[in-house]
């Protein structure tokens, strides 16, 4: 007999009654460990905390909840211009994601997942970036993409995985954008993997005498994923050769159904930075000025200096974890509309961008309206696009001779065509969807050795699937 055992939400940091210190700096000098610059201390004192008294690491802010300057608070040199392309593609995401979101639920993508909530961090982040500088992203990056100009177009084409799909060709899931014109490496399901990466594609560029000190590797990852042992090895190895990457932590709260309560023990992700030599920053990821401001320096530091950054940015995650979520089934409903109503990231820039003369009411309508048609005019293009042609399933990966692993599978694949093909309604209306239908059908059967040449002079010279893939009579 086993017990059930419930989940129980542990309380933050703040309220466990964890007494915090930090170590003990003697005041006369008794000399160093040898081979480093450890001072000796002859009290027996232990530490788990960089703040001590308590205190967690502060987050650095510039709006508050009304858009109003804190005080003390400097705002980034930023122009009219600039300020008004960061809300528009701010308010562009969640529009995206409201139909993209939509469409799945009707069953005519695989699958989707948000940013709603984080569009401060995304499109802050990306801002404060260079249009060249290599972007590894986990799965809500899609705001980075385009600030850089990828398009709305191309989003759909990734979705539908259509032939315009140039990212993977159809070839990954939703979501799994990529583009390596605009320097953003296409993102991959398993968790993590892209951390390491990006300390890789950051040495790199130091090593490439036309990007070094002028380019680097920026990383984002939820803090979830930085419970995996590739964020480890991606700040040690960042942090150790060095190279100029910028690790930037979405602290949103969740990961997927696991709150950050219970995803560590200390003080966030920013916390870790320091074990590694890493200059660190923590922010409020909910001002889009404050990220801005941060990842402007922080890229500075990482260029510059030739070494790793840590920017954790606080923010919270309003949506499900995806389309396979139901986040309402470990956290209250409630509390996730308290959340939208009380810090809204778009509703903060533009109550700023209202004060500053910057934005109307009658442009904020003119904006939705607009959007909305380009969104909606882009999936029904999307949609009616064919796919990449079937035999693209085996190019691409290997240069030279085809190995003989694929030479198998195209066999497989043959196969189950002329067996399904004509026959299972399900397969004659996916066959339908491919580009050249006819013709790429026949060349993988064909190249299978399913069609030999005395087969192929007794098919009927007329177009149409089912009489290539119609069952073979004696002639």
């Amino acid at each position: 007999m086993f017990r059930v055992l419930s989940r129980r939400r542990l309380a933050p940091l703040a309220r466990r009654n964890i007494t915090t210190t930090t170590p003990h700096i003697p005041q006369e000098s008794l000399g160093d460990i040898p081979t480093t610059q450890s001072p000796i201390t002859s009290t027996l004192h232990f530490f788990n905390s960089v703040t001590g008294e308590g205190k967690q690491i502060p987050s650095y802010r510039v709006l508050d909840g009304a858009g109003n300057v804190i005080p003390g608070a400097e705002i980034p040199e930023i122009s009219r211009d600039t300020a008004r392309k960061i809300y528009e593609t701010m308010v562009l995401l969640p529009t995206m994601d409201n139909l993209l979101y939509n469409i799945q639920r009707q069953g005519k993508i695989s699958f989707y997942m948000t940013a709603y909530g984080e569009e401060a961090t995304i499109v802050g982040t990306a801002a404060g970036l260079a249009m060249d500088d290599e972007v590894l992203g986990q799965y809500r990056e899609m705001g980075v993409l385009l600030w850089r100009g990828w398009g709305i177009d191309s989003a759909m084409s990734q979705c539908f995985g259509n032939e315009e799909d140039f990212s993977s060709k159809g070839r990954q899931m939703p979501v799994h954008w990529g583009s390596p014109a605009h320097h953003f490496h296409t993102i991959s399901s398993p968790l993590a993997t892209q951390i390491p990466q990006a300390a890789g594609v950051a040495y790199a560029l130091r090593r490439d005498p036309f990007r070094r000190g002028k380019s680097c590797a920026a990383v984002y990852f939820g803090e979830g994923a930085a419970s995996e042992g590739d964020f480890h090895a991606g700040m040690l190895f960042a942090s150790t050769i060095p190279s100029p990457t910028l690790f930037i932590a979405r602290n949103n709260g969740f990961a997927i159904s696991t709150p950050a309560s219970e995803q560590y023990f200390g003080d966030g992700i920013a916390a870790r930075g320091p074990a590694y030599g890493v200059d660190t920053i923590r922010v409020d990821g909910n001002d889009v000025l404050a990220v801005l401001a941060a990842t402007r320096e922080a890229r500075k530091r990482c260029v510059e200096g030739g070494r790793a950054v840590l920017l954790e940015a606080m923010t919270y995650r309003v949506s499900h974890h995806s389309t396979s979520d139901d986040s309402f089934a470990y956290r209250p409903r409630q509390e996730v509309e308290d959340r939208k109503r009380i810090d809204n990231p778009i509703a903060r820039f533009r109550l700023f961008l209202h004060s500053q003369g910057w934005w109307t009411d009658g442009e904020e309508e003119e904006l939705k309206a607009r959007l909305k048609k380009d969104v909606m005019t882009a999936f029904k293009r999307a949609e009616g696009v064919k796919r990449h042609e079937l035999k693209e399933l085996f190019t691409d990966v290997y240069g030279g001779e085809e190995p003989w692993h694929l030479k198998e599978q195209r066999e497989e694949l043959a196969g189950l065509i002329k067996k399904y093909g004509a026959d299972w309604e399900p397969w004659r209306s996916e066959l339908k969807k491919f580009k050249d239908n006819d013709e790429q059908l026949q060349f993988v059967l064909v190249s299978s050795g399913i069609l030999n040449q005395e087969v192929n002079k007794r098919l009927p010279n007329r177009g149409g699937t089912e009489h290539i893939l119609a069952p073979l009579r004696p002639a």
